[in-house]
């Protein structure tokens, strides 16, 4: 898979505008609204069958992924601060939250869809120093040292992730009430 070259180059993003994308189980793109697609810059066919890993910026940490893939393989919702990649190099940062969609029958799990908005300025100001070291570590330590890294900072904190995502991106009124809607719209 083509992997862009990371640039210092940043895409603001318009904060009356939100991104949707929907994967398979497997991760897969099934969907990508026309503003993913604007902003990933790749199109809407070099998306479509591609893992959703197309916009990962080599600057997240692997554990905020192992994460979010545990608890939405459970059916369990996340939020999470995230660096995307698009494919010129540039980068935009998110707050993403993640909506499974289960078959009426089996209940399985058939697909995931996530929903995207700008994130708060100084909520990636603080997000940044946390996933520079937890790459860091993933690089020399290993995904273990990363989540030990991650666990102790939670807890010299007293919070758990819900709470640290909740508490950095103000996760509250207007930007609360933004989630429930797209939820209730794309369900």
């Amino acid at each position: 898979m083509y992997r862009p070259i990371p640039t210092d180059n940043e895409i603001i993003l318009d904060s009356k505008k939100y991104i949707v994308s929907q994967t398979n189980p497997q991760g897969f793109i099934e969907y990508g609204n026309d503003y993913f697609i604007e902003i990933s810059k790749y199109t809407e066919q070099e998306l479509l069958g591609k893992p959703h890993s197309i916009i990962r910026h080599p600057d997240m940490p692997k554990i905020v992924f192992k994460m979010m893939w545990d608890r939405i393989s459970k059916g369990q919702n996340i939020m999470a601060l995230v660096k995307n990649l698009a494919k010129d190099g540039s980068f935009y940062w998110v707050v993403t939250e993640f909506e499974p969609k289960r078959d009426a029958l089996s209940s399985q799990i058939v697909s995931y869809t996530a929903f995207r908005r700008a994130a708060p300025r100084d909520a990636i100001e603080e997000i940044t120093p946390i996933y520079k070291e937890l790459v860091k570590l993933e690089n020399t330590g290993g995904m273990e040292a990363s989540e030990k890294y991650l666990r102790d900072f939670l807890e010299s904190k007293n919070m758990t992730y819900d709470e640290f995502i909740d508490e950095t991106v103000q996760n509250k009124g207007m930007f609360k009430v933004f989630f429930k809607a797209m939820k209730k719209m794309f369900h």
